[in-house]
């Protein structure tokens, strides 16, 4: 169901919060929005608001740009919760992948699953995002890795795009896993042009024991003839440079990072690619180090915060627990932290002209959540204080 003409030629006003949080500009005490035609058309000071047709007051309550989770893979059967004992007694990611468990363990079951029944495991996990304040969504596919499944889980999102109010951002992932000699061939020349009309971006993961730097600049590569925008797992488990090869091709995004070295950093300096970082992958492995979010900052990366969402190495879609990760285990500050999951999440996914900020001309979307300030929605970790969510001017609840 996609949503705004409800409120088509009709001013609503939303007002009594204890402080806007526009993003782009200083917090707002005592502030209010108003709404038309699915877009924000003037923001400020309560008693300075013009009058509107209808009006909504969130008294107690903090107004966000709707938050942007820019990096999930929800598009999957079966679960691994067997593994989660198996990390406790020690086994690595890679050791659990050798044993055949980890994404292959996936990729059976969701090659198994039919079209409705992927639909549906998919849509509930979409909801529960946008039951955090999630307005936007990026998705992968990856748990097929043959065209024909491939194909199956980006159609499961074309779906339910048009089904549920979120915005569902469709990326290719079929460069997850190495099922088998020649699958780079299998990718560039039959996988990628199969899915270019349903997806708008290309991943790879670019680690040790999966694709090389030059496998996955070749897979990159070929995406973008095919109107595919390059993105990038790298430097996750092991610094193989691939974050610098992103840059110099032009992706949005190279994303995990934990052992970006300081010469990587000031690659990424240089470039426009935004630095996804994902500390609920790091938490749920219980890796010693995160991503070097500070030096990123200090360096001036633009850096975003999103979930990882999956269901073997971060398996809570909650971007509201990444909040406070991003501050108590990375050194972020509230407001960057705030700012990485709404205008720097919105650049990543090539968004930022009309999402992520509370700002006139901008989509309204916008999260409200329970508090009196940004600061301590951040400090009750492991609460949900969501009490509204608009997408496009239309109220949800």
């Amino acid at each position: 169901m996609r949503v705004g003409a409800a409120c088509a030629n009709m001013s609503i006003l939303l007002t009594g919060f204890e402080q806007l949080v526009p993003v782009d500009i200083t917090p707002i005490d005592h502030g209010a929005i108003v709404i038309e035609n699915g877009k924000i058309i003037w923001i400020g000071k309560a008693n300075q608001a013009p009058e509107a047709s209808e009006t909504y007051h969130y008294p107690g309550c903090i107004a966000l740009p709707g938050l942007i989770d820019s990096h999930t893979h929800p598009v999957f059967a079966g679960n691994r919760a067997d593994e989660f004992e198996m990390r406790l007694a020690g086994k690595t990611y890679q050791e659990i992948a050798q044993a055949g468990g980890g994404i292959m363990k996936t990729v059976r079951e969701t090659r198994e699953a039919d079209f409705d029944t992927l639909k549906n495991l998919t849509r509930k996990r979409l909801e529960t995002s946008m039951s955090f304040g999630v307005t936007t969504i990026e998705c992968k596919s990856g748990y097929g890795l043959t065209t024909e499944s491939e194909l199956k889980s980006l159609q499961v999102l074309k779906s339910l795009q048009d089904e549920l109010p979120m915005d569902i951002i469709s990326t290719f992932m079929g460069a997850h896993d190495i099922p088998h000699p020649g699958y780079v061939d299998l990718l560039c020349n039959e996988m990628i042009p199969a899915v270019a009309g349903l997806a708008e971006f290309n991943d790879v993961f670019c680690e040790t024991g999966y694709f090389s730097v030059e496998e996955s600049r070749r897979i990159l590569e070929t995406g973008l003839k095919y109107g595919l925008k390059p993105r990038i797992h790298a430097e996750e488990f092991s610094d193989l440079e691939g974050a610098m090869m992103a840059c110099d091709i032009g992706a949005l995004s190279a994303d995990h990072l934990l052992h970006l070295s300081d010469k990587g950093i000031q690659r990424m300096a240089q470039s426009e690619t935004v630095a996804t970082l994902l500390p609920g992958t790091a938490f749920c492995l219980r890796m010693k180090d995160y991503a070097p979010a500070r030096k990123l900052l200090d360096a001036g990366v633009t850096v975003a915060l999103a979930t990882d969402f999956n269901p073997g190495s971060n398996t809570s879609p909650n971007l509201q627990l990444i909040m406070t990760l991003g501050c108590l285990q990375m050194g972020m500050h509230p407001h960057e932290v705030i700012q990485a999951v709404t205008l720097n999440a919105a650049k990543a996914l090539g968004r930022s002209h009309d999402r992520g900020s509370l700002s006139a001309g901008k989509r309204a979307d916008i999260a409200i959540f329970g508090v009196s300030s940004y600061q301590e929605l951040l400090y009750h970790y492991g609460v949900n204080y969501l009490s509204g969510l608009w997408v496009e001017g239309t109220k949800l609840f």
